[in-house]
């Protein structure tokens, strides 16, 4: 109010339309609060899990099971639909007993109870693990089982073959330069020892991390550049890294979630990092 001193007057309204309006009103509110009570809850978050530390319990200690625990009053529309009939007790028994396939988990996955957007987060898988696959997807999960029982998780994090972990030796005789981090020290020693047909890395020059030896280029392409680029990815924590790029694309700690992200063209080949992998530290 411009002066809270001012009475202000008004010009009084027929009884009539008075009433009219405060009808009008509740009627208002009814048809909000409706609205409200029925809206659906808004979808769980399908991030991939990055606290590897946290994961634990069974499946060679790597998963934490979580209590499944129920949204009170939801209303169940899934009817006849798809999801229904993937959730259906002789289904879900059927593709238990039917799975034949073991992949490996090439990230970190929270483990959901179903695929859909009503699913609850019940616990988290480590990455490196062979898991049961049943073959059965709904949008971007796929279903798995842990411990007999069925549980889905973000598509597109399996391999054929086991990732490779940090063991072995460097005896292919390269090395980086003293100065350099001692965590790219680490990503060499590791990279050297699972691909010792790998035979150049690049570390100091004039610019930006690798100026500071926090950088080092990986010279390898293909199909091999992104195991290489994988394998950085996986053994991220005891590798010191914060990013990754290879290939136009990026995968940094802070941003884990979202898995690898496109970039725009630098160009060239080399400035868009199809000719070698390229790792920063912390």
């Amino acid at each position: 109010m411009a002066n809270s001193h001012k009475r202000e007057t008004a010009r009084r309204q027929p009884r009539a339309l008075a009433l009219a309006g405060s009808l009008a009103v509740l009627a208002t509110g009814a048809v909000v609060t409706a609205g409200v009570l029925n809206s659906s809850p808004a979808p769980d978050s399908d991030l991939i899990a990055v606290d590897r530390a946290a994961a634990q319990g069974s499946v060679s200690g790597a998963v934490r099971e979580l209590p499944v625990l129920s949204r009170g009053g939801g209303r169940d529309d899934a009817g006849s639909s798809r999801v229904a009939r993937l959730l259906d007790a002789d289904a879900v028994a059927k593709a238990i007993k039917n799975a034949d396939t073991r992949r490996w988990t090439t990230a970190p996955l929270n483990l959901w109870s179903r695929p859909d957007k009503k699913a609850k987060n019940v616990g988290e898988l480590d990455e490196g693990k062979k898991v049961l696959v049943t073959g059965r997807k709904y949008g971007d999960r796929s279903e798995i089982v842990l411990d007999g029982k069925a549980r889905w998780v973000t598509t597109g994090y399996f391999s054929d073959e086991k990732p490779p972990t940090l063991t072995g030796d460097c005896t292919n005789g390269t090395s980086v330069p003293a100065g350099v981090s001692p965590n790219i020290k680490k990503v060499h020693a590791a990279v050297c020892a699972a691909f010792p047909e790998i035979g150049t890395y690049g570390t100091f020059r004039g610019d930006g991390e690798h100026s500071q030896g926090l950088a080092v280029d990986i010279m390898v392409s293909g199909a091999r550049g992104q195991q290489v680029a994988d394998f950085v990815r996986t053994n991220y924590a005891a590798l010191g890294v914060n990013y990754v790029i290879y290939s136009q694309r990026i995968w940094s700690v802070d941003r884990s979630g979202e898995g690898w992200r496109g970039m725009s063209n630098r160009g060239s080949a080399t400035a868009n990092h199809y000719d070698h992998v390229h790792v920063t530290v912390y």
